[in-house]
């Protein structure tokens, strides 16, 4: 067994508990060589022995950290006939405790007092001296191998609350890390529902006015009166104003930390902003028609209102890109204590296969997973020559009220 490195602390405690039990089994030999002189009972060669045993007990204790057991024993020997190693017996019993299970410790222990007694019965002047010398070499060994074993746990507590300490650090990094990937997702899907929806329109009147332009250059249609491309141009910058201003307002939420649309001075769509949503359309030439029996003066919660409101953006804007022209119908039923009912669906255009149209990318992937956070459903696809896209969101008895705009209204 290769010998540990010990650090600057261990080194310097080492030191210590050597210079500890030199000093003390020098002072408990002086002791005992000083009550025996008088009497002769103990042949001299017995205390030079006695004596040379301190500097072996001392240097054995060098070692006590990597071999705790064998060093105990080695002591646990020369203490059965010399007094020189008593304070090198009490550094290695307590360091047995440290270092190895109890058991051992105890044995060692109970080794050290039976291998005493030869000298307990031999050495003290009468019987009663020779009983408490034994029973205090039985206290001390217990209150040695205590000492140690309280010494051991606190040592492996110490052990399990850094380790519990490493483990919650890694536990919070992973949390950061899964925190950090949602985010991203969340930032990614509002994002696709702003700059798609605008940038589909920005599309659509930027294409009207340059094949406007392009007719008018080859001469099948009149060209554009400065009034009509003033329109299409006002129409260009209010949907990129609208975009600049709808990122804005979702840049201002990320930055908080929150995308609860609570924060003061920060508009987040809601159920309410759908009819302007279809009116927009309708604007940029969309046949779009827009239905909605929801009862007056409520309105599910906040989150609910805007899932509805990405839901029908997300259908208009999947319509104007893939079927152009297409007619469009957008229903929204619902009422509290029963669901919120959000359906967007167009005729499939003319020549494609429904294989080919297009219901499982990256915007409707994203809109199905903030549907699924709501406790809803979402539902998409092809189905009797009409694409359809459906959305079911609960709507709770408990919502608060709120003022309605656009209840009972159709739009087209």
């Amino acid at each position: 067994m290769e010998p540990s490195r010990r650090s600057r602390r261990d080194l310097v405690v080492d030191i210590l508990l050597v210079v500890f039990a030199g000093v003390f089994g020098l002072v408990s030999y002086a002791g005992y060589a000083a009550d025996l002189h008088p009497t002769d009972r103990v042949p001299a060669w017995v205390l030079w022995l006695d004596l040379a045993c301190l500097p072996l007990g001392c240097l054995a204790l060098w070692w006590r950290r990597d071999r705790p057991l064998a060093v105990a024993l080695v002591i646990v020997l020369l203490s059965s006939f010399s007094t020189s190693v008593i304070g090198a017996l009490t550094v290695a019993v307590i360091g047995l405790a440290v270092y190895r299970p109890l058991p051992q410790a105890a044995l060692g222990a109970a080794l050290a007092v039976v291998l005493g007694l030869p000298w307990v019965a031999l050495v003290p002047d009468s019987t009663g001296d020779s009983i408490i010398t034994a029973i205090v070499i039985l206290v001390l060994m217990s209150a040695y191998v205590a000492w140690g074993a309280a010494i051991r746990s606190r040592r492996r507590l110490v052990e399990r609350l850094r380790e519990d300490v490493r483990r919650e650090r890694e536990l919070r990094e992973e949390r950061l890390a899964a925190a950090r990937v949602d985010e991203r997702r969340r930032i990614a899907r509002e994002m696709h529902d702003v700059v798609a929806h605008r940038m589909s329109l920005l599309s659509v009147h930027a294409g009207a006015l340059a094949f406007r332009t392009e007719r008018a250059e080859t001469g099948e249609a009149e060209p554009l009166k400065a009034a009509e491309v003033g329109s299409a141009v006002r129409v260009i910058r209010d949907n990129a104003h609208r975009v600049l201003d709808e990122l804005g307002d979702i840049l201002t939420v990320l930055r908080s930390g929150d995308l609860s649309g609570e924060d003061e001075g920060t508009h987040q769509p809601r159920l309410t902003d759908v009819a302007r949503l279809v009116a927009e359309a309708v604007d940029a030439g969309e046949k779009v028609s827009y239905t909605s029996d929801l009862p007056e003066g409520v309105e599910p919660r906040d989150q609910v209102r805007r899932t509805a409101y990405r839901v029908v953006q997300e259908g208009l804007t999947n319509t104007r890109k893939h079927a152009p022209g297409a007619k469009v119908s957008v229903t929204v039923t619902g009422a509290p204590g029963r669901e919120l009912v959000i359906v967007v669906s167009n005729v499939l255009p003319i020549g494609r296969a429904e294989s080919e149209i297009p219901g499982a990318g990256a915007g409707l992937a994203g809109l199905a997973e903030r549907v699924h956070l709501d406790g809803g459903r979402l539902r998409h696809g092809p189905s009797r020559g009409r694409f359809r896209l459906a959305a079911v969101l609960p709507w709770h008895v408990d919502q608060p009220t709120r003022p309605a705009d656009d209840r009972g209204r159709k739009v087209s």
